[in-house]
């Protein structure tokens, strides 16, 4: 078994889990269907592939919120394709300024070739929709061995913004919220979601329920636990020197 680290920042991400008439909501993290259809997408895989995807849709999924973020609202136009006509308005919501860890565990080959599927994309990654892209190489490691799905969301260093660390108590670690998939006999005590991708087919997309539970990890502020001393000005300062 392995786990593969993703880094999910950008200036927008939107994780819409349901929609209904012209809302389309997002959730406060990563979907599991969007995070597997992003490994998909990588990979090469079509919509409509779904002996393909089913063993992508297996693997056990979890998300580390860094950046929690702010969520914001947009209205989008739209005219039909055949006849011109406008259509009605719609209300899109998106996170701003969110950074997550998401991470899968699974067979370690097949968590291989989706490693190197995310350093050369057959079609590129991006964060919920396509209109938002990725602000960085979302590729944050394959972790093989005898590591866990937890064990790592708890490793891997904290990934916020610099702005939002230092906002940020002194102390020298941070508690993160990680939500992730029920395993064992946790079932009883989790939520549930319409989130695990069955189909990502254009004419029939199909989704089943998945376990969701909440839990925490401590990490690391950074090595030596405060984060540097930053002044703007000290570049014209050395600048004249």
């Amino acid at each position: 078994m392995s786990v593969l680290s993703l880094r999910l920042a950008g200036p927008l991400q939107s994780w819409g889990a349901s929609a209904r008439f012209t809302r389309r909501t997002t959730e406060s993290a990563p979907t599991k269907s969007a995070v597997i259809g992003l490994l998909a997408a990588a990979a090469g895989i079509e919509r409509g592939d779904d002996a393909s995807l089913e063993p992508l849709a297996a693997l056990r999924f979890g998300v580390r919120i860094d950046q929690p973020g702010s969520r914001v609202r947009d209205f989008q136009t739209a005219h039909h394709g055949v006849s011109g006509k406008s259509m009605p308005l719609s209300e899109r919501f998106y996170l701003a300024d969110a950074v997550f860890v998401a991470a899968v565990e699974g067979d370690a080959t097949l968590l291989s070739g989706l490693h190197a599927a995310l350093r050369n994309p057959v079609y590129p990654p991006f964060l919920g929709r396509r209109s938002c892209p990725p602000a960085q190489p979302v590729d944050l490691g394959l972790h093989d061995g005898a590591a866990s799905l937890m064990e790592v969301l708890g490793e891997v260093p904290w990934q916020a913004s610099t702005w939002y660390r230092r906002q940020q108590s002194e102390q020298t670690d941070v508690e993160l919220t990680v939500l992730r998939e029920a395993c064992g006999d946790e079932g009883e005590f989790a939520d549930t979601l319409r989130d695990q991708p069955v189909s990502y087919a254009a004419e029939h997309r199909r989704h089943s329920l998945r376990t969701v539970v909440s839990d925490t990890v401590r990490v690391p502020r950074l090595p030596g636990g405060r984060l540097p001393r930053h002044d703007p000005f000290d570049a014209l300062q050395e600048g004249n020197a």
